[in-house]
């Protein structure tokens, strides 16, 4: 699957899951895009202006190795208060915004090693301390577009990967493994956010219209 494509479909889930939080204010979501994303692939890209393909690829290549390498790292590209959905008061720390997503896309006892990228600086969680001080090392990214972000990103990911004891090449730009199973779930995520949006939107139609035999029920 293309990156294009990806982050189309991301958004597009992103967009059913904001409309199920409209139409049924008690169904469950958090309103985060990145969280629902990176549970199915390993890069969130900023919704605009749009990643650069040659980024786009060369970041997923490098995800992909790390991840070959032994670093299944997960990244966030956060490049405005729209790519944080509903939780805008992150917006923009890095270090906080990295601690909550943590705890949205992290399972059981392995710690998800976790990269955040805005403008400001970064976050990271799930990191040995060599790879924690790598981040700390680094500087800001150059500028606030999101091929700024995805550029800085590039960089921290080889970087953590060295540090872990997994260098991984410079030109690493190979689509990442497992691509086919991700366009698979986020299919299934889109067929399922839809049928909940249904269904509630049922729901609602029923509580505020009860149909004219329930009405001529007696009580």
């Amino acid at each position: 699957m293309t990156s294009s494509l990806t982050r189309t479909l991301g958004s597009a889930l992103a967009v059913c899951l904001a409309a199920a939080l409209v139409t049924a204010p008690a169904a469950s979501g958090d309103g985060d895009p990145a969280s629902d994303i990176l549970l199915v692939q390993s890069v969130f890209f900023p919704y605009r202006p749009a990643t650069s393909p040659r980024l786009e690829r060369e970041l997923d290549g490098a995800t992909a190795a790390a991840a070959r390498a032994g670093l299944p790292i997960k990244v966030a590209l956060i490049a405005s208060p729209v790519d944080l959905g509903v939780i805008t008061n992150l917006w923009p720390e890095p270090r906080r915004y990295a601690d909550y997503l943590d705890d949205e896309i992290s399972f059981g006892s392995r710690p998800q090693p976790l990269l955040v990228v805005m403008a400001d600086g970064y976050g990271a969680r799930g990191l040995t301390p060599a790879e924690t001080a790598a981040v700390a090392s680094l500087p800001t990214p150059a500028g606030r577009t999101s091929d700024d972000l995805a550029s800085a990103a590039l960089s921290a990911v080889r970087l953590i990967a060295r540090a872990a004891g997994h260098p991984i090449s410079a030109t690493a730009v190979a689509s990442p493994s497992g691509s086919g199973s991700a366009s698979v779930l986020i299919a299934a995520a889109l067929g399922l956010a839809a049928l909940g949006i249904a269904g509630a939107i049922a729901v609602v139609t029923l509580r505020r219209h009860p149909s004219p035999r329930s009405r001529r029920l007696p009580r």
